[in-house]
């Protein structure tokens, strides 16, 4: 059984893990200390790596606000929904918002306006 996770979880996890990667390059760097230049890009690319981080936090901080709230029907607790199709953030339940895709199989692809397009035809 595939796991499906919540878009806004995703995007969150994938900030997160900018800022270790950022961290970790900025570390690398440390080992080019007879380097300057060498050192100071490092330093740099993991600067904006960390950056780049808090950007993307508040992007999705921006987004979670417009979401649309629902409760779920397996867990019960409050959850947002991105787009037609998006999984709980609690039990990843997969969860719809459009009638016409009740009772099918979850699918990411149903977010997308040029697949309905295709499966429409």
């Amino acid at each position: 059984m595939i796991k499906y996770t919540s878009k806004i979880n995703k995007i969150r996890t994938f900030a997160l893990s900018l800022v270790f990667i950022g961290i970790i390059i900025m570390y690398a760097g440390l080992f080019f200390k007879t380097s300057f230049v060498v050192m100071s890009i490092f330093m740099v690319v993991g600067f904006i790596a960390t950056i780049a981080s808090a950007g993307v936090y508040f992007w999705i901080g921006m987004i979670s606000t417009q979401a649309m709230q629902v409760v779920c029907p397996n867990c019960g607790k409050v959850t947002k929904v991105l787009g037609r199709v998006d999984a709980c953030m609690s039990c990843n339940q997969p969860l719809t918002m459009d009638k016409s895709l009740e009772g099918k199989d979850f699918d990411e692809k149903y977010n997308s306006k040029r697949e309905m397009r295709k499966e429409n035809r």
